[in-house]
């Protein structure tokens, strides 16, 4: 393994961490036991090695939630799975249980620049065959149009902080907007709420949300968001 670059072990775990804890929710060592299919016991000895290594909190019989740099590398690897999911699915039709298992294989070798192309080839996906939300790249644009004016990506620059679509928050979160995906018609429909980069943004998390549209305050105007929608408006975390 290359200096700097992290196994695939690691960002198999990081990955299950975000899938069960992408707001800053605590994930027990049942958990990732029963996602990963290993012991209780190795899997304690991984969360200590995540730990020392920065990339998890880690609170013994409690469970464990991602550092800030944790999260990072777990919305890298989670991105570039469900855009290689879409990819097999759409473009190349390999049969849908086989998917999964195939991406899981992919996903470690893809770079970032071949991960960038794949979102421009599919016209920046927002879900996944299994309707998960793809995570925002970490390149630092403002919105997809930026990113295809950019013809080179040596001279792409990385987002320095964690951003989540409106429809992944699971707390209370008062933050600004720092990403809008999607093509033109969605980019107006959002510009038509009076939604923009950097408008302040206040959302009251309701466990018992009723039907598609998320109740959130933006600029101090109460909004309800419809998921399509929420889905590509993403909060500075």
């Amino acid at each position: 393994m290359a200096e700097g670059q992290i196994s695939e072990n690691i960002e198999e775990y990081l990955e299950v961490l975000y899938r069960n804890g992408s707001n800053g929710e605590q994930v027990s060592t049942t958990q990732l036991s029963k996602d990963l299919g290993i012991a209780p016991g190795s899997v304690t000895q991984m969360l200590k090695k995540l730990e020392n290594l920065g990339y998890i909190n880690y609170v013994p019989y409690k469970g464990a939630v991602l550092t800030e740099e944790g999260m990072k590398i777990a919305q890298k690897i989670t991105r570039k799975h469900r855009i290689l999911e879409i990819f097999l699915k759409e473009v190349l039709m390999i049969n849908e249980e086989n998917i999964h298992d195939q991406a899981c294989e992919m996903e470690h070798a893809l770079s970032d620049e071949a991960e960038r192309a794949l979102c421009n080839m599919l016209k920046n996906p927002d879900v996944c065959p299994d309707n998960n939300v793809v995570p925002a790249c970490n390149f630092d644009f403002d919105s997809c149009q930026q990113c295809y004016s950019q013809k080179n990506f040596d001279q792409i620059v990385n987002r320095e902080f964690n951003l989540l679509s409106i429809s992944e928050l699971n707390s209370d979160v008062e933050s600004t907007v720092s990403f809008i995906r999607g093509d033109d018609e969605l980019l107006d429909d959002i510009a038509d709420l009076n939604i923009k980069i950097g408008s302040d943004f206040k959302y009251e998390f309701n466990e018992n949300r009723m039907g598609n549209y998320y109740l959130v305050t933006i600029d101090g105007a109460e909004l309800n968001i419809p998921i399509e929608m929420a889905n590509n408006i993403f909060i500075r975390v």
